[in-house]
């Protein structure tokens, strides 16, 4: 067998394989990076897991031609395996949706932020297509009303790593057409998680919930870690403030914790209470 995989994400299934005895010839992952401003160069998640179980390691994926493997398993590469590669080896794929919805590079962040009320894990035989694959088997995952994309992600890995291991110990079943409209699930851009205040309150908590989320306060970038949408009866602009409150383009938001440009996370009525923001005053404005 051969793994093929990048991130955090991937790494649970690559230690559970390797816990169950299976003969791992080879993990192939991205090459080093260089993280911050520093020159030092950092292995991803799954080429430092696969270092430490002392698993040998490669950057090429045709190197998997030669490895001596019966099967590949993909999770979470971050590339499409060329057509000659999957001519030579057979690959399964842990894909995190249920295909054919959200194919693609952010299938866990779509479908929170498309306000999906589930997804799943799909274990995938892969073709040269990007997830268009026959399905092998699949199980479906709710998604709660506050679940963020990183413990979404948290539960697929378990879910994933599970089914995986079960279909390879029952023996890999046979591929079924995926059936219904296929949706893409794009790279999330940075644009896409800036809060813009004239969106309804639900809209933006699922931004929130995505991760990474921002606005300005005073000119200067303010992280929103946590929010909630708030049942009060509130009536404020879109982007004004009262207090841990926010007025939105249809009810208000929350804060629950935030982060200030250059400080820690820290609680926002902790922020307001040092920020004292003046009546009237909105995000997005400068000082």
């Amino acid at each position: 067998m051969v793994f093929l995989g990048t991130p955090h994400a991937a790494v649970e299934p690559l230690r559970a394989l390797h816990a169950a005895a299976y003969d791992i010839v080879l993990v192939v992952s991205r090459a080093d990076k260089r993280r911050g401003r520093g020159t030092s160069l950092s292995p991803s998640p799954v080429k430092a897991a696969a270092t430490e179980l002392g698993l040998p390691v490669s950057h090429r994926v045709d190197d998997v031609i030669a490895a001596g493997a019966d099967l590949g398993v993909v999770v979470a590469f971050g590339q499409l395996i060329k057509p000659h590669v999957l001519a030579a080896l057979p690959m399964v794929n842990v894909h995190f949706s249920l295909l054919p919805r959200w194919r693609g590079a952010a299938p866990v962040e779509r479908a929170i932020l498309a306000g999906d009320t589930e997804t799943g894990v799909c274990l995938m035989e892969l073709e040269a297509g990007l997830d268009t694959g026959p399905v092998l088997a699949r199980h479906l995952v709710p998604i709660g009303p506050d679940t963020t994309a990183n413990e979404l992600r948290t539960e697929l890995t378990h879910v994933g790593t599970a089914l995986l291991l079960a279909s390879l110990a029952a023996g890999l079943p046979a591929g079924q057409a995926q059936v219904g409209e296929a949706t893409y699930a794009a790279k999330i851009d940075p644009s896409e998680l800036r809060l813009d205040w004239m969106a309804p309150a639900e809209q933006l908590h699922r931004v929130v919930r995505v991760g990474r989320a921002w606005t300005t306060f005073r000119g200067r970038r303010l992280g929103v870690s946590r929010a909630t949408l708030h049942t009060g009866a509130v009536a404020l602009a879109p982007g004004e403030l009262n207090g841990v409150i926010v007025g939105t383009g249809s009810g208000e938001l929350e804060l629950v914790e935030v982060q200030p440009e250059g400080r820690p996370a820290m609680s926002a009525l902790a922020w307001a209470n040092g920020a004292r923001s003046r009546p009237g005053e909105h995000f997005g404005e400068p000082q």
